[in-house]
């Protein structure tokens, strides 16, 4: 068994982190600091800027056709002759903060003195009031529009790519919110801050491309439920369309999906689920039961440490519904994580369950494609890290929704190829770019790295490195 790898000397090198050259530089020479009476200081040049990045960004944004979807579907939020600041301008604003990793709307203000936001801003940055008042404008239309706008970009990728099989991965995450006057915001199921006020919000990934295929803010107080039924099979329905009729869909979910609507849906939409079963009386009682399991892992003693099995059993709302899921289980030694429930007191048995429409496939094949669905955590943590999906800029429901979307829709899939841009990554607080071909690195906004120049001479910008001592 290869040992882990120590972690307190791994450098992230995502994040520009380099591990430490004493041993070579012990053979050649000595590190000394330098004089800093010595080091020259330049005057300050007004072109500098700390967000290069965005012009990548820009242009990645505008070429998705972004720009012309904000435009079209919410100008008449806010139209007139004395309008200065248009509605699509003002989210295409905080769509780049949220970019720079700038996750509240008052961090504009830290920003407004950069030139190339300013830039980019139209010349003139508005003052943040005026986007907590624009946020304000959402009503339900322009959600949809937004929702649907956010379910287009993040399914693009499939429409190339021509899956045989896709896999739709649904959950929920928690916004724990630190006041008492936003609206929605109620005490709900908080696994770590209990009794906060929080949203609840659902969210849907593609496991093939991680991109982002739905969005929803709800109250903290929602769980997931038959009201919920209605936004999974818009999404299925969205995917649907992005992939044709021959592609197999499959939805995955923990055990909030066991739901007897949820699962009656499904069936209806024509997709296949595997979903984590709720280990309640009658299907406990079945596991338990059940004699004839099948050995699919052994331990180096040759003993069976992973049995799996099909378990006769149905609960008469299915029978009431006109479904018959299949009910698949698996025990395993000494397992004590992940939902799983001890069933028999004499052996150190561990068991779960899922339930499914698939059909033909080995019971063991189909109980490990729900462990696919691990996926959708890193992809919220890096949404709730890098975009800050978290942060709540306004009292307002409807406001803080919109803006949960618009960061949504600001994410990018892993792994884009457009043009001379192919992979965009996301950090904490920085967007990095590689350029194809020449191995060159574009931009990245940071505070450590070298400060980059532009020119306002043309379109689209010309960019140089300024060098720096």
């Amino acid at each position: 068994m290869t040992p882990t790898t120590s972690t307190q000397k791994v450098r992230r090198t995502a994040l520009g982190g380099k591990r430490a050259q004493g041993r070579n530089l012990q053979l050649r020479k000595k590190v000394h600091r330098p004089d800093p009476t010595r080091i020259h200081v330049e005057a300050t040049d007004p072109t500098l800027t700390s967000s290069a990045g965005l012009i990548g960004w820009a242009c990645f944004v505008r070429r998705a056709g972004v720009d012309e979807h904000l435009t079209r579907l919410f100008k008449r939020l806010k139209s007139g002759p004395l309008v200065v600041y248009s509605m699509a301008a003002q989210l295409r604003l905080l769509m780049d903060l949220a970019a720079l990793g700038h996750n509240r709307i008052f961090d504009l203000e830290a920003l407004a003195a950069d030139p190339l936001l300013l830039h980019l801003a139209g010349g003139y940055v508005p003052s943040i009031d005026t986007l907590y008042d624009d946020l304000r404008r959402f009503d339900e239309r322009a959600l949809r529009d937004l929702d649907a706008m956010v379910s287009e970009h993040g399914l693009a990728p499939l429409r190339a790519l021509k899956p045989k099989t896709v896999h739709l991965d649904i959950d929920t995450s928690v916004e724990v919110v630190f006041g008492t006057q936003i609206e929605g915001a109620v005490p709900g199921p908080n696994p770590r801050y209990h009794g906060r006020p929080s949203y609840h919000p659902i969210l849907a990934t593609v496991a093939e491309t991680g991109t982002l295929a739905g969005v929803e803010l709800r109250p903290g107080n929602t769980a997931f439920g038959d009201d919920d039924v209605k936004i999974v099979t818009r999404w299925v329905q969205r995917v649907r369309q992005a992939v044709g009729s021959e592609c197999v869909i499959v939805v995955r979910l923990d055990a909030a999906g066991d739901c007897t609507e949820l699962l009656k849906a499904l069936q209806e939409l024509g997709v296949h689920y595997v979903i984590k079963a709720r280990m309640d009386a009658r299907v406990a009682s079945a596991v338990q039961a059940h004699r004839d399991w099948s050995s699919v892992d052994f331990d180096a003693d040759g003993r069976a440490i992973r049995q799996v099995a099909e378990i006769d059993v149905q609960r008469g709302v299915w029978r009431d519904a006109g479904i018959a899921p299949r009910v698949l289980a698996a025990r395993e030694w000494d397992r004590e994580s992940g939902g799983t429930k001890a069933l028999w007191p004499e052996l150190d048995w561990s068991a779960w369950a899922v339930l499914t429409n698939a059909q033909g496939d080995e019971l063991d094949t189909l109980i490990r494609e729900y462990n696919g669905r691990a996926e959708v955590e890193p992809m919220i943590a890096d949404l709730k890290g890098a975009w800050g999906i978290g942060k709540i800029p306004t009292s307002d429901f409807r406001a803080n929704h919109a803006m949960l979307l618009l960061k949504g829709n600001s994410s990018p899939s892993p792994v884009v190829t457009l043009g001379e841009l192919r992979v965009w990554r996301c950090y904490s607080s920085a967007f990095a770019a590689s350029s194809c071909g020449s191995g060159m690195v574009s931009p990245v906004r940071s505070a450590i790295t070298a400060a980059r120049r532009y020119s306002r001479g043309s379109s689209p910008l010309r960019m140089t490195v300024s060098s720096t001592v």
